[in-house]
């Protein structure tokens, strides 16, 4: 056995790990960290096929064997992010009609709370004219800088804090019944309540920011999956004019994310039009889709992209829906089995009793 092959070897077995750990339910943040880089890691998974060609000699029983075993994590990790890609059949159905009175566009921007190039997200904003627009990580010197946008967008929800969960909400179009709650940590907050449509009918609106599993931040990803599977147990699988966004710090094609879809029944317009990948801004090499903007099945898609650059580590995400009642009908969304249910149940209680103990 060469040097070469040896290292080749070694190269082949750790890009396998990042599978192994992921098929897992462990919430250890290292663990459940490998569900965001996937593109990352299937293209690593594809060099080392590459790499295993060109140094096995396949006169060994152990060369097939690795080579199988990188195809078959390369087919898991294609199988997670194939749903993202052009490739893949579309959950949220085109709108190609005129523009109307049952539209509404949304910006949501986590803008760092050390930014300071307020005039990026000003511009971008009076540029994409929404109806309205969440910030994350807002603070009380965003607020004063977004303070210019308080006639234009009359109804708002501020809640300016410095732990990096700030969250302010600006609508032209009348908020209801408005609540701020704290789901599962008492200094994370969320915002709830209704949203009235230009054609009089009203939306439920719910934005959120949980905690990521990071070790900074949350050793597990308890909290940030009970917060999500909580919201969508609380929404009505058959719900009308539902729509849930913000930073959600998880990926599409998460086991949580994917469940969080499953029980409430909404639909991601990505799905089958590509990643949108809003995280890490600083990094071209690094990124994975960490903005949502999630809907109920009547709405369809007028519009949706990644902005600019505001200075922050994420890109704003942008979309324009049309309230389409007759496209429940075509728009299939996922089905959740007892043991997802199980899970999330189980889920959720943990994160509350993990932080009754704190």
């Amino acid at each position: 056995m060469n040097y070469m092959e040896i290292v080749v070897i070694i190269f082949n077995i750790l890009i396998c790990i990042p599978t192994l750990a992921s098929v897992t339910k462990l919430d250890y943040w290292w663990v459940r960290g490998f569900d965001f880089p996937r593109i990352q890691i299937s293209a690593l998974i594809v060099i080392n096929i590459i790499l295993a060609l060109f140094a096995y000699s396949f006169t060994k029983w152990w060369h097939p064997i690795l080579l199988i075993l990188l195809f078959l994590n390369l087919v898991y990790q294609c199988w997670l992010i194939l749903p993202y890609t052009i490739f893949w059949k579309k959950q949220v159905i085109k709108y190609s009609g005129e523009e109307n009175d049952n539209q509404i566009s949304i910006l949501v921007s986590n803008v760092l709370t050390t930014n300071r190039d307020y005039n990026k997200l000003i511009n971008l904003i009076k540029s994409r004219n929404p109806d309205v627009f969440l910030t994350l990580e807002s603070d009380k010197k965003w607020e004063k800088a977004l303070s210019i946008f308080d006639e234009e967008y009359p109804h708002s929800v501020k809640i300016p804090l410095d732990n990096l969960y700030g969250m302010h909400l600006y609508s032209k179009l009348v908020l209801k019944d408005i609540e701020v709650k704290y789901l599962i940590k008492d200094d994370i907050p969320s915002i709830h309540g209704k949203i009235e449509l230009s054609n009089g009918k009203e939306a439920n609106i719910h934005c959120l920011h949980p905690r990521p599993p990071s070790p900074t931040e949350s050793k597990t990803s308890t909290n940030r999956d009970a917060e999500l599977l909580l919201m969508g147990k609380e929404i009505d699988k058959d719900a009308e004019l539902t729509l849930v966004f913000g930073d959600l710090n998880d990926v599409a094609w998460s086991r949580t994310t994917k469940l969080f879809q499953k029980i409430s029944g909404l639909m991601d317009p990505r799905r089958g039009r590509g990643f949108f990948n809003t995280y890490n801004a600083d990094y071209l090499l690094l990124r994975w889709p960490l903005d949502h903007i999630f809907h109920t099945s009547d709405f369809t898609l007028v519009e949706m992209a990644r902005e600019k650059n505001i200075g922050s580590d994420h890109f704003p995400m942008y979309a324009k829906l049309n309230y389409t009642p007759r496209a429940e009908w075509k728009q299939q969304d996922l089905k959740s089995s007892k043991d997802e249910e199980d899970w999330a149940s189980e889920k959720i209680e943990k994160g509350k009793k993990k932080n009754k103990k704190s």
